[in-house]
Protein backbone atom coordinates (compact mmCIF):
# COMPACT_ATOMS: atom_id res chain seq x y z
CA UNK A 1 0.00 0.00 0.00
CA UNK A 2 1.10 3.56 -0.74
CA UNK A 3 -0.25 6.45 1.38
CA UNK A 4 -0.48 10.18 0.71
CA UNK A 5 -1.04 12.85 3.37
CA UNK A 6 -1.98 16.42 2.42
CA UNK A 7 -2.92 19.54 4.37
CA UNK A 8 -6.49 20.81 4.04
CA UNK A 9 -7.27 24.49 3.48
CA UNK A 10 -10.43 24.97 5.56
CA UNK A 11 -12.59 27.92 6.51
CA UNK A 12 -14.15 28.29 9.97
CA UNK A 13 -17.33 26.44 8.98
CA UNK A 14 -15.35 23.49 7.63
CA UNK A 15 -13.10 23.43 10.72
CA UNK A 16 -16.22 23.18 12.87
CA UNK A 17 -17.51 20.34 10.70
CA UNK A 18 -14.25 18.40 11.11
CA UNK A 19 -14.18 19.02 14.86
CA UNK A 20 -17.76 17.75 15.21
CA UNK A 21 -16.98 14.55 13.32
CA UNK A 22 -13.83 13.91 15.35
CA UNK A 23 -15.88 14.36 18.54
CA UNK A 24 -18.46 11.95 17.11
CA UNK A 25 -15.76 9.34 16.49
CA UNK A 26 -14.39 9.79 20.00
CA UNK A 27 -17.90 9.43 21.48
CA UNK A 28 -18.57 6.20 19.53
CA UNK A 29 -15.22 4.69 20.50
CA UNK A 30 -15.75 5.42 24.20
CA UNK A 31 -19.33 4.12 23.99
CA UNK A 32 -18.11 0.84 22.47
CA UNK A 33 -15.37 0.48 25.08
CA UNK A 34 -17.67 1.17 28.04
CA UNK A 35 -20.30 -1.27 26.79
CA UNK A 36 -17.68 -3.92 26.00
CA UNK A 37 -16.30 -3.72 29.53
CA UNK A 38 -19.76 -4.54 30.80
CA UNK A 39 -20.21 -7.66 28.63
CA UNK A 40 -16.62 -8.93 28.26
CA UNK A 41 -17.23 -11.63 30.91
CA UNK A 42 -20.05 -13.14 28.83
CA UNK A 43 -19.48 -15.89 26.31
CA UNK A 44 -18.77 -15.11 22.68
CA UNK A 45 -15.96 -13.82 20.55
CA UNK A 46 -14.92 -10.19 20.67
CA UNK A 47 -15.98 -9.65 17.04
CA UNK A 48 -19.54 -10.81 17.80
CA UNK A 49 -19.68 -8.57 20.87
CA UNK A 50 -18.50 -5.54 18.88
CA UNK A 51 -21.09 -6.32 16.17
CA UNK A 52 -23.81 -6.51 18.85
CA UNK A 53 -22.67 -3.20 20.36
CA UNK A 54 -22.86 -1.57 16.93
CA UNK A 55 -26.42 -2.87 16.47
CA UNK A 56 -27.40 -1.45 19.86
CA UNK A 57 -25.96 1.93 18.88
CA UNK A 58 -27.68 1.92 15.47
CA UNK A 59 -31.10 0.63 16.52
CA UNK A 60 -31.49 2.19 19.96
CA UNK A 61 -28.97 4.86 20.98
CA UNK A 62 -29.18 6.93 17.77
CA UNK A 63 -32.99 7.05 18.12
CA UNK A 64 -32.93 8.57 21.61
CA UNK A 65 -33.88 12.28 21.73
CA UNK A 66 -30.64 13.33 23.46
CA UNK A 67 -28.58 11.73 20.66
CA UNK A 68 -30.44 13.14 17.67
CA UNK A 69 -27.33 15.21 16.87
CA UNK A 70 -25.69 12.00 15.62
CA UNK A 71 -28.13 11.83 12.70
CA UNK A 72 -26.78 15.13 11.31
CA UNK A 73 -23.26 13.67 10.94
CA UNK A 74 -21.78 11.08 8.58
CA UNK A 75 -22.83 7.50 9.33
CA UNK A 76 -19.50 6.25 7.94
CA UNK A 77 -17.71 7.78 10.95
CA UNK A 78 -19.27 5.52 13.58
CA UNK A 79 -19.07 2.45 11.34
CA UNK A 80 -15.33 2.86 10.82
CA UNK A 81 -14.89 3.71 14.51
CA UNK A 82 -16.50 0.43 15.61
CA UNK A 83 -14.33 -1.41 13.09
CA UNK A 84 -11.20 0.25 14.50
CA UNK A 85 -12.31 -0.71 18.01
CA UNK A 86 -12.64 -4.34 16.93
CA UNK A 87 -9.17 -4.21 15.35
CA UNK A 88 -7.74 -2.79 18.59
CA UNK A 89 -9.23 -5.70 20.55
CA UNK A 90 -7.84 -8.18 18.02
CA UNK A 91 -4.33 -6.71 18.34
CA UNK A 92 -4.61 -6.85 22.12
CA UNK A 93 -5.60 -10.53 22.18
CA UNK A 94 -2.79 -11.38 19.74
CA UNK A 95 -0.25 -9.74 22.05
CA UNK A 96 0.51 -6.92 19.60
CA UNK A 97 -0.83 -4.11 21.80
CA UNK A 98 -2.46 -3.17 25.06
CA UNK A 99 -6.15 -3.19 25.93
CA UNK A 100 -7.93 -0.15 24.43
CA UNK A 101 -8.23 2.98 26.56
CA UNK A 102 -10.84 5.71 26.57
CA UNK A 103 -10.06 8.53 24.16
CA UNK A 104 -9.68 12.07 25.47
CA UNK A 105 -10.21 15.32 23.62
CA UNK A 106 -6.76 16.61 24.51
CA UNK A 107 -5.13 13.56 22.88
CA UNK A 108 -5.99 14.92 19.44
CA UNK A 109 -8.71 14.92 16.80
CA UNK A 110 -9.00 12.30 14.07
CA UNK A 111 -11.63 10.22 12.33
CA UNK A 112 -11.98 8.00 9.28
CA UNK A 113 -14.62 7.83 6.55
CA UNK A 114 -14.76 5.48 3.61
CA UNK A 115 -16.79 4.64 0.56
CA UNK A 116 -19.13 1.68 0.82
CA UNK A 117 -16.99 -0.47 -1.50
CA UNK A 118 -14.52 -0.18 -4.36
CA UNK A 119 -17.43 0.34 -6.77
CA UNK A 120 -17.91 3.70 -5.04
CA UNK A 121 -14.21 4.58 -4.73
CA UNK A 122 -13.38 8.24 -5.28
CA UNK A 123 -11.43 9.36 -8.33
CA UNK A 124 -8.85 11.93 -7.26
CA UNK A 125 -7.51 14.23 -9.97
CA UNK A 126 -4.22 16.18 -9.81
CA UNK A 127 -5.74 19.40 -8.48
CA UNK A 128 -6.09 21.35 -5.24
CA UNK A 129 -9.51 19.88 -4.52
CA UNK A 130 -10.41 16.60 -2.88
CA UNK A 131 -13.77 14.89 -2.54
CA UNK A 132 -14.20 13.06 0.76
CA UNK A 133 -17.08 10.54 0.95
CA UNK A 134 -20.17 11.79 2.83
CA UNK A 135 -18.41 15.04 3.79
CA UNK A 136 -18.05 16.99 0.56
CA UNK A 137 -15.33 18.66 -1.49
CA UNK A 138 -12.55 20.57 0.25
CA UNK A 139 -9.57 22.68 -0.79
CA UNK A 140 -5.96 21.55 -0.37
CA UNK A 141 -2.79 23.52 0.32
CA UNK A 142 -0.99 21.55 -2.41
CA UNK A 143 -2.35 19.60 -5.33
CA UNK A 144 -2.70 15.83 -5.51
CA UNK A 145 0.48 14.57 -7.24
CA UNK A 146 -1.19 12.27 -9.81
CA UNK A 147 -4.59 10.79 -10.72
CA UNK A 148 -5.57 7.96 -8.38
CA UNK A 149 -8.44 6.08 -6.77
CA UNK A 150 -8.98 5.90 -3.00
CA UNK A 151 -11.65 4.41 -0.77
CA UNK A 152 -10.67 5.28 2.82
CA UNK A 153 -9.82 8.78 4.07
CA UNK A 154 -8.47 9.67 7.51
CA UNK A 155 -8.76 13.28 8.68
CA UNK A 156 -6.55 14.38 11.57
CA UNK A 157 -5.53 17.59 13.31
CA UNK A 158 -2.05 18.66 14.43
CA UNK A 159 -2.00 21.94 16.36
CA UNK A 160 -4.29 24.20 14.26
CA UNK A 161 -3.84 22.37 10.95
CA UNK A 162 -6.07 19.67 9.48
CA UNK A 163 -4.74 16.89 7.23
CA UNK A 164 -6.27 14.20 5.06
CA UNK A 165 -4.51 10.93 4.31
CA UNK A 166 -5.58 8.14 1.99
CA UNK A 167 -4.09 4.83 0.89
CA UNK A 168 -3.64 3.61 -2.65
CA UNK A 169 -3.45 0.03 -3.86
CA UNK A 170 0.00 0.57 -5.35
CA UNK A 171 3.62 -0.20 -4.60
CA UNK A 172 6.77 1.79 -5.30
CA UNK A 173 9.08 0.15 -7.79
CA UNK A 174 12.56 -0.18 -6.25
CA UNK A 175 15.47 1.22 -8.31
CA UNK A 176 17.66 -1.24 -10.16
CA UNK A 177 20.90 0.65 -9.53
CA UNK A 178 22.63 2.14 -6.47
CA UNK A 179 25.73 4.37 -6.84
CA UNK A 180 27.47 2.51 -3.97
CA UNK A 181 27.23 -1.28 -3.77
CA UNK A 182 29.76 -1.79 -0.96
CA UNK A 183 28.41 -2.24 2.57
CA UNK A 184 28.27 1.00 4.53
CA UNK A 185 28.21 1.15 8.32
CA UNK A 186 26.28 3.90 10.12
CA UNK A 187 27.17 5.00 13.65
CA UNK A 188 24.61 7.22 15.39
CA UNK A 189 25.64 9.79 17.97
CA UNK A 190 24.64 12.98 19.74
CA UNK A 191 27.44 15.33 18.64
CA UNK A 192 27.23 14.07 15.03
CA UNK A 193 23.91 12.47 14.21
CA UNK A 194 25.15 9.89 11.69
CA UNK A 195 28.69 9.01 10.64
CA UNK A 196 29.09 6.68 7.67
CA UNK A 197 32.02 4.35 7.15
CA UNK A 198 32.95 6.11 3.87
CA UNK A 199 33.49 9.39 5.77
CA UNK A 200 30.16 11.13 5.08
CA UNK A 201 28.41 12.76 8.05
CA UNK A 202 24.91 14.06 8.73
CA UNK A 203 24.29 16.80 11.29
CA UNK A 204 20.92 16.88 13.04
CA UNK A 205 19.09 20.24 13.23
CA UNK A 206 18.30 19.51 16.91
CA UNK A 207 14.89 21.27 16.73
CA UNK A 208 14.02 20.81 20.41
CA UNK A 209 17.25 22.41 21.61
CA UNK A 210 16.62 25.42 19.37
CA UNK A 211 13.00 25.82 20.47
CA UNK A 212 13.60 25.38 24.20
CA UNK A 213 14.24 29.08 24.73
CA UNK A 214 11.05 30.06 22.93
CA UNK A 215 9.07 27.41 24.79
CA UNK A 216 10.39 28.50 28.20
CA UNK A 217 9.58 32.17 27.50
CA UNK A 218 6.08 31.30 26.35
CA UNK A 219 5.41 29.18 29.42
CA UNK A 220 6.89 31.79 31.78
CA UNK A 221 4.69 34.56 30.37
CA UNK A 222 1.60 32.41 30.98
CA UNK A 223 2.53 31.09 34.42
CA UNK A 224 -0.33 32.95 36.13
CA UNK A 225 -3.13 32.04 33.71
CA UNK A 226 -6.03 29.86 34.80
CA UNK A 227 -5.03 26.74 32.86
CA UNK A 228 -7.95 24.65 34.10
CA UNK A 229 -8.28 21.39 36.01
CA UNK A 230 -10.81 18.79 34.85
CA UNK A 231 -10.63 16.83 38.10
CA UNK A 232 -11.54 19.91 40.15
CA UNK A 233 -14.09 21.11 37.61
CA UNK A 234 -12.15 24.30 36.84
CA UNK A 235 -12.42 25.49 33.24
CA UNK A 236 -9.51 27.02 31.39
CA UNK A 237 -9.74 30.73 30.59
CA UNK A 238 -9.89 32.03 27.03
CA UNK A 239 -6.33 33.34 27.26
CA UNK A 240 -5.22 29.93 28.54
CA UNK A 241 -6.74 28.29 25.46
CA UNK A 242 -4.80 30.72 23.27
CA UNK A 243 -1.68 29.81 25.23
CA UNK A 244 -2.29 26.10 24.61
CA UNK A 245 -2.68 26.75 20.88
CA UNK A 246 0.61 28.66 20.74
CA UNK A 247 2.43 25.88 22.61
CA UNK A 248 0.89 23.28 20.27
CA UNK A 249 2.16 25.20 17.23
CA UNK A 250 5.70 25.27 18.62
CA UNK A 251 5.67 21.54 19.35
CA UNK A 252 4.19 20.81 15.91
CA UNK A 253 7.00 22.80 14.28
CA UNK A 254 9.59 20.84 16.30
CA UNK A 255 8.06 17.52 15.22
CA UNK A 256 7.86 18.62 11.58
CA UNK A 257 11.52 19.70 11.52
CA UNK A 258 12.64 16.40 13.00
CA UNK A 259 10.41 14.39 10.65
CA UNK A 260 11.61 16.33 7.62
CA UNK A 261 15.28 15.75 8.49
CA UNK A 262 14.83 12.03 9.15
CA UNK A 263 12.77 11.41 6.02
CA UNK A 264 15.19 13.24 3.73
CA UNK A 265 18.27 11.65 5.32
CA UNK A 266 16.95 8.08 5.21
CA UNK A 267 15.73 8.55 1.63
CA UNK A 268 19.12 9.89 0.52
CA UNK A 269 20.97 7.00 2.19
CA UNK A 270 18.55 4.39 0.81
CA UNK A 271 18.91 5.71 -2.72
CA UNK A 272 22.71 5.87 -2.59
CA UNK A 273 23.77 2.72 -0.71
CA UNK A 274 22.69 -0.82 -1.57
CA UNK A 275 23.83 -2.48 1.69
CA UNK A 276 23.42 -0.71 5.05
CA UNK A 277 24.68 -1.92 8.41
CA UNK A 278 23.44 -0.20 11.59
CA UNK A 279 23.74 -0.97 15.29
CA UNK A 280 20.72 -2.30 17.18
CA UNK A 281 20.68 0.50 19.75
CA UNK A 282 18.86 0.15 23.07
CA UNK A 283 17.26 3.60 22.88
CA UNK A 284 15.09 3.14 25.99
CA UNK A 285 18.19 2.22 27.99
CA UNK A 286 20.11 5.20 26.61
CA UNK A 287 17.32 7.59 27.59
CA UNK A 288 17.64 6.33 31.19
CA UNK A 289 20.79 8.51 31.39
CA UNK A 290 19.20 11.81 32.45
CA UNK A 291 22.18 13.80 31.18
CA UNK A 292 21.69 12.58 27.61
CA UNK A 293 17.95 11.83 27.59
CA UNK A 294 16.87 15.15 26.02
CA UNK A 295 19.58 15.09 23.34
CA UNK A 296 18.90 11.46 22.39
CA UNK A 297 15.13 12.00 22.26
CA UNK A 298 15.66 15.08 20.12
CA UNK A 299 17.65 13.11 17.52
CA UNK A 300 15.13 10.32 16.92
CA UNK A 301 17.45 7.30 16.70
CA UNK A 302 14.69 4.68 16.71
CA UNK A 303 12.68 6.52 14.05
CA UNK A 304 15.82 6.70 11.88
CA UNK A 305 16.26 2.94 12.06
CA UNK A 306 12.54 2.28 11.49
CA UNK A 307 12.49 4.41 8.35
CA UNK A 308 15.61 2.72 6.97
CA UNK A 309 13.98 -0.68 7.49
CA UNK A 310 10.65 0.07 5.85
CA UNK A 311 12.30 1.95 2.97
CA UNK A 312 14.44 -1.10 2.19
CA UNK A 313 11.54 -2.56 0.20
CA UNK A 314 10.89 0.76 -1.56
CA UNK A 315 14.50 1.33 -2.66
CA UNK A 316 15.78 -2.24 -2.90
CA UNK A 317 18.33 -1.91 -0.08
CA UNK A 318 19.50 -4.47 2.47
CA UNK A 319 19.50 -3.29 6.10
CA UNK A 320 21.36 -5.41 8.66
CA UNK A 321 21.35 -4.93 12.43
CA UNK A 322 24.52 -5.48 14.45
CA UNK A 323 24.22 -6.87 17.96
CA UNK A 324 23.94 -4.04 20.49
CA UNK A 325 26.65 -5.62 22.66
CA UNK A 326 29.25 -5.52 19.88
CA UNK A 327 32.00 -3.04 21.05
CA UNK A 328 32.15 -1.00 17.84
CA UNK A 329 33.46 2.13 19.60
CA UNK A 330 36.06 0.24 21.65
CA UNK A 331 37.52 -1.85 18.80
CA UNK A 332 40.34 -0.56 16.61
CA UNK A 333 39.31 -0.62 12.95
CA UNK A 334 42.95 -1.20 11.93
CA UNK A 335 44.24 -4.00 14.15
CA UNK A 336 41.14 -5.18 16.05
CA UNK A 337 42.50 -4.27 19.49
CA UNK A 338 39.76 -3.61 22.10
CA UNK A 339 40.31 -0.88 24.69
CA UNK A 340 38.27 1.31 27.01
CA UNK A 341 36.70 4.41 25.40
CA UNK A 342 34.96 6.88 27.75
CA UNK A 343 32.20 8.91 26.12
CA UNK A 344 34.10 12.19 26.55
CA UNK A 345 36.95 11.00 24.28
CA UNK A 346 36.04 11.88 20.70
CA UNK A 347 39.25 10.57 19.07
CA UNK A 348 40.23 6.89 19.09
CA UNK A 349 43.95 6.40 19.75
CA UNK A 350 44.85 2.72 19.56
CA UNK A 351 47.31 1.68 22.27
CA UNK A 352 48.37 -1.31 20.15
CA UNK A 353 49.05 0.00 16.62
CA UNK A 354 49.04 3.74 17.37
CA UNK A 355 46.40 4.71 14.79
CA UNK A 356 44.45 7.94 15.45
CA UNK A 357 40.93 8.18 14.01
CA UNK A 358 37.63 9.86 14.76
CA UNK A 359 35.67 7.84 17.30
CA UNK A 360 32.42 7.73 15.28
CA UNK A 361 34.17 6.93 11.99
CA UNK A 362 36.06 4.09 13.68
CA UNK A 363 32.78 2.64 14.98
CA UNK A 364 31.10 2.98 11.55
CA UNK A 365 33.95 1.07 9.86
CA UNK A 366 33.66 -1.71 12.44
CA UNK A 367 29.90 -1.91 11.88
CA UNK A 368 30.35 -2.22 8.11
CA UNK A 369 32.74 -5.15 8.62
CA UNK A 370 30.15 -6.98 10.70
CA UNK A 371 27.85 -7.35 7.71
CA UNK A 372 27.16 -10.88 6.49
CA UNK A 373 27.39 -9.59 2.93
CA UNK A 374 30.75 -7.87 3.34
Amino acid sequence: MYAIKLELKLNNLERTLMARHSGYARFCYNFALSLYQGVKEHRGSSSKKVAAIERVFTNHVKKLPEYQWTTTLSSRVYKTTFRHFGEALSRCFKGLGKFPKFKRKKDGDSFTVDAADWNHAILLLPQKLIKIPTLGTFRLKESIPFPCMAQTFTISRTADKWYVSFALKAEKMPPLFHPVVETVGIDLGVSTFATLSDGNCYESPRPLKTAKTKLSKEQWRNRNKQLGNSRLGVKASNNARKHYRRIAKIHAKIANQRRDFLQKTTTEISRKYAQICIEDLNVSGMIANHKLAAAISDCGFYEFRRELEYKSAMYGTTVELVDRWYPSSKTCSSCGHVQSMPLKERVFECSNCGITINRDLNAAINLARQSNLA
